[in-house]
């Protein structure tokens, strides 16, 4: 049965569908986060470099990414429900495969093309979903779903380091199959949601499934366009953190631990961050423009944080580096989503969600392999988290080019808001509330 269009419920159901995003994002990108503390092994096993182990999260990423829009076209025809449920099955055979891998290649299909098929089915309309389902508490909701993410490193790294140690990465990715075949049943806990500004016919051909048109609204195209370049160093903790921890002297559980305190600061950051946007004090492309420019700050920190004298230290400097990136990463994470139904309304926001994540896969295409180039040629990571970091920067500047990322300072009439629904940050006509022969009216001012 088709549900009877409502408007977001803001709660109930939605708060399921928040806790299914909250397992969908980190049963994708959370093992993908941890999955870089099995990289010297591969290298030592396969006798490969830095460089070429990190295609594999590359090409997980770009994979994910690049066919997010196509998750997002299915999810529009199908319903997000049947396609998330088929994505976790690919994420787990990927997996599966990768663990009876005999070269690198067969870790790049299993890993890079059969799991990051399965990621990108899963992430985009898990999310979009989550968005739909609220209006007010929109930021929040989707915050408590993307901190999945850093709970899940929080558990991982340490438990995949433990599981690499006694059962070898053979076994380590078994169990990692096991583990992410549980996006099926998150999948199945998407209900199906009518919203007023739903299309009401389905789209005719497939690039208008793939919503290809929203390029022509131009704070999208400035959205996606500094996204890019914030793509190119935002992953680079995800694959080569723990591989910079210990090159700087630290063991493997010292690594891990710092893993974990970026995941700690990437959590609290998140709930904090959806809870002060909620509060609409501060416009959102404002925020994402402020947290952009603060984790290219800390992607700059960690890459110059000394070496450690020894292996049984904990890394002081590099835990807190650490930490101030995942606080700094874990608030921009949700302002990218959360921006994008006042951009293109709530109907638009499951395919806008999958073209943004198209667009980050060409910075994770490029920023892993340039990182691992820079450590190959310089000796240490500290090359690859400062250019990265410099991209990232470069990307939080295009962001001042979104509605309402400065603020002005001119009086103007205050325009009528559409509901979040609609968008609003799209060109609306300006109203007047009170007549201009009001005593009471008065000329706002911005600023």
């Amino acid at each position: 049965m088709t549900p009877k269009p409502t408007g977001p419920p803001d709660g109930g159901w939605g708060w399921v569908v928040a806790a299914a995003g909250f397992a969908v994002n980190g049963l994708s990108y959370g093992v993908l986060r941890s999955l870089g503390l099995a990289f010297p092994d591969f290298a030592e096993y396969f006798d490969r470099n830095a460089q070429e182990t990190a295609w594999v999260s590359a090409l997980a990423l770009a994979v994910q990414q690049a066919a997010s829009p196509v998750g997002s076209a299915l999810s529009t025809r199908w319903g997000a429900r049947p396609v998330v449920m088929v994505g976790g099955v690919l994420t787990s055979l990927g997996f599966v495969f990768s663990a009876f891998a005999h070269s690198l290649l067969h870790i790049y299909l299993g890993l890079g093309v059969l799991a990051g098929s399965g990621w990108a089915l899963v992430f985009a309309p898990a999310l979009g979903t989550v968005s739909r389902y609220f209006s007010r508490r929109r930021v929040l909701a989707v915050g408590l779903a993307l901190t999945g993410n850093g709970a899940s490193s929080l558990l991982l790294a340490p438990a995949l380091q433990l599981l690499l140690d006694n059962f070898g990465w053979r076994g380590s990715l078994l169990l990692l199959g096991a583990v992410t075949l549980h996006l099926t049943p998150c999948g199945a806990l998407l209900r199906p949601l009518a919203l007023p500004g739903d299309p009401l016919a389905l789209p005719r051909s497939p690039l208008a499934a793939l919503g290809l048109g929203l390029f022509r609204h131009r704070a999208f195209l400035v959205l996606t366009l500094g996204t890019a370049l914030v793509g190119v160093g935002y992953f680079i903790p995800y694959v080569h953190l723990a591989p910079h921890a210990l090159d700087r002297g630290l063991g493997g559980y010292g690594a891990a631990l710092v893993v974990a305190a970026a995941a700690v600061g990437d959590i609290g950051a998140r709930l904090l961050c959806g809870w002060l946007a909620d509060q609409g004090w501060v416009p959102l492309p404002r925020l994402l423009t402020v947290f952009g420019a603060l984790t290219g700050l800390g992607l700059l920190a960690v890459g110059l944080v000394p070496v450690v004298g020894n292996e049984d230290s904990w890394g002081g400097p590099l835990l807190a580096a650490a930490g101030v990136y995942g606080l700094s990463a874990g608030s921009y994470a949700p302002l990218i989503f959360c921006v994008l139904p006042e951009l293109v309304g709530i109907g638009n926001v499951v395919q806008a969600t999958g073209l943004v994540m198209m667009l980050l896969s060409l910075g994770g295409l490029l920023g892993p392999p340039l990182s691992g180039f820079l450590r190959d040629e310089t000796g240490d990571f500290t090359a690859s988290f400062l250019t990265c970091g410099s991209f990232v920067l470069s990307g939080s500047f295009v962001y001042l080019g979104l509605p309402k990322a400065l603020p002005s300072c001119r009086p103007a009439s205050r325009p009528g808001t559409p509901p979040p629904e609609m968008g609003e940050l799209l060109p609306v006509p300006q109203v007047a509330l009170l007549s201009p022969g009001d005593p009471h009216s008065t000329l706002d001012t911005t600023c």
